[in-house]
């Protein structure tokens, strides 16, 4: 039986119903029968972001689902980006290169012309692949958001393309959110919807019968699928962090959980190695100690250096370091730790210079150029690879670069030089600053990482090997909702 759908829609009652893991499930179940199959956000919202084949950068779940279909990212899965630099404003990211910083009301009479970039990409997918699993945003129900809508209804009336719908029982409430969404669509958006996928159950599905037999009598739409609560995955986060779930090793890192953190699955690692105990520290919180502390990304470095100092983390941070303890700071995180931030533009807000942690001897200044590249190189301090990614707009500067923390390789190569030196380390080596994402991700330069900050006999955690394993394990539970599809179709 043969996938009867070119395009088909995934949409939730709710954010985080599950839209992003049940288009990597298809997607990875296409594959795996031949079909040339792309997934397809047309507008992400998003923090977590990943670069792109072609030198852009789309959110993190489509680079997950492309991951999972097989196919390199690439702009075109994910034309429109929103990146949120403050309450209520957004670097806004057209087909993988930064177009402007808007407010709501800008960006809501921008629509019309990111309607036309996504179309145009939705276009370019259609003539090179056979099926494109396309995720929604948000929920569509969002009646203050259904004007010029580009990322739920809207696309999907566009292109006229059938829809399912995804939602949480783990919530509560599940069928008053499937019948409350549809009572909320417009006929011709009712009519789309083929069915109805009722995610994360655990328990007795006996019991759950009768709520499903009322439920596809009162709207006349079948439930396609109950999909399993899977415990235990590793899999890229859209953009939501659960700050109170820590592992349970005895190695400890902690993480102040800054308000505009950004692509904080370069910790997905850590969460997974079973000896280190992650905690990421929001507002208001005591600072436990620790053996590393890792100042994260962030899409409003000013804004998130004010946080820490109003939280009390400079104090921390100094005995943290006099009782011998090591300090890494990532992109935004690296660019705090030096003495001073210099914003002469307004990148990231109102135009200034914040001082800095003072802990690295380096300056940055924030360039209106954003910078995007994969890299691959080796660990300055030990002898292991390091792979990563960098998406920053920003130049330091100053004596702590000249210890560096990689040599990263340069057209491929390892050059007589060592390659390019990147990022820095302090002259007592306490302190670690880089620019790279995704820098504990390879299993040799997460045990280097470890090892240099205290833990020598770190096991070895291969991140990619358990990503993988998780698509598999949601592709294979999510295959009785193929079956229901292919007989629907």
């Amino acid at each position: 039986m043969t996938f009867p759908y070119k395009t088909l829609m995934v949409q939730g009652t709710t954010s985080d119903a599950g839209k992003t893991t049940l288009v990597a499930a298809l997607c990875r179940l296409l594959a795996r029968q031949g079909v040339k199959v792309v997934p397809f956000k047309p507008q992400n919202m998003a923090l977590n972001s990943a670069v792109t084949v072609d030198g852009g950068e789309i959110g993190r779940g489509q680079a997950l689902q492309a991951l999972a279909a097989g196919v390199l990212p690439h702009t075109d899965m994910n034309p429109i980006l929103l990146k949120p630099s403050s309450d209520i404003g957004a670097q806004v990211i057209v087909h993988g290169q930064v177009r402007a910083d808007m407010n709501a009301r800008d960006y809501h009479r921008y629509k019309t012309t990111a309607m036309a970039a996504v179309l145009e990409s939705y276009q370019r997918l259609s003539a090179l692949y056979d099926a494109i699993i396309v995720e929604g945003a948000g929920s569509p129900a969002e009646i203050n958001l259904r004007d010029r809508d580009i990322a739920n209804m809207g696309f999907a009336e566009a292109v006229d393309c059938p829809v399912i719908l995804v939602a949480d029982i783990d919530r509560g409430g599940v069928f008053a959110h499937i019948v409350g969404t549809l009572d909320c669509l417009s006929e011709t958006e009712r009519a789309r919807v083929v069915g109805f996928v009722i995610n994360r159950f655990r328990g007795d599905i006996s019991l759950l019968q009768g709520g499903l037999d009322w439920l596809e009598e009162r709207t006349g739409k079948p439930v396609l699928a109950v999909l399993p609560y899977l415990h235990g995955l590793t899999l890229d986060a859209e953009d939501a962090i659960q700050s109170e779930q820590h592992g349970k090793g005895t190695f400890r890192v902690v993480v102040p959980l800054v308000p505009r953190i950004s692509n904080h699955t370069d910790f997905d690692a850590l969460r997974a190695h079973p000896q280190v105990d992650l905690r990421f520290v929001p507002a208001q919180q005591p600072i436990p100690a620790a053996d590393l502390i890792i100042l994260p990304g962030s899409k409003n470095t000013r804004g998130d250096l004010a946080w820490l100092k109003e939280q009390g983390w400079p104090d921390a941070l100094r005995r943290h370091l006099r009782y011998g303890g090591k300090v890494i700071g990532i992109c935004g995180g690296f660019q705090m730790l030096g003495h001073s931030v210099n914003d002469p533009h307004g990148v990231e807000g109102v135009a200034g210079v914040t001082e800095g942690l003072g802990l690295l001897d380096m300056l940055t200044e924030m360039t209106r150029d954003k910078r995007l590249v994969e890299v691959t190189g080796r660990c300055a301090f030990a002898d292991a690879s390091v792979r990563g990614y960098e998406i920053h707009m920003g130049i330091s500067t100053g004596p702590a670069l000249e210890k560096p923390a990689f040599y990263l390789d340069e057209n491929g190569q390892i050059g007589a030089n060592n390659g390019v030196e990147e990022g820095a380390r302090s002259p007592d080596d306490q302190i670690l600053g880089t620019y790279l994402h995704g820098v504990f991700d390879a299993p040799g330069a997460l045990g280097a990482l470890l090892a240099w900050a205290g833990l020598g006999d770190a096991i070895t955690v291969d991140l990619m090997q358990l990503r993988e394993a998780s698509i598999d394990r949601i592709a294979d539970a999510t295959l009785p909702l193929l079956q229901a599809l292919e007989k629907l179709g």
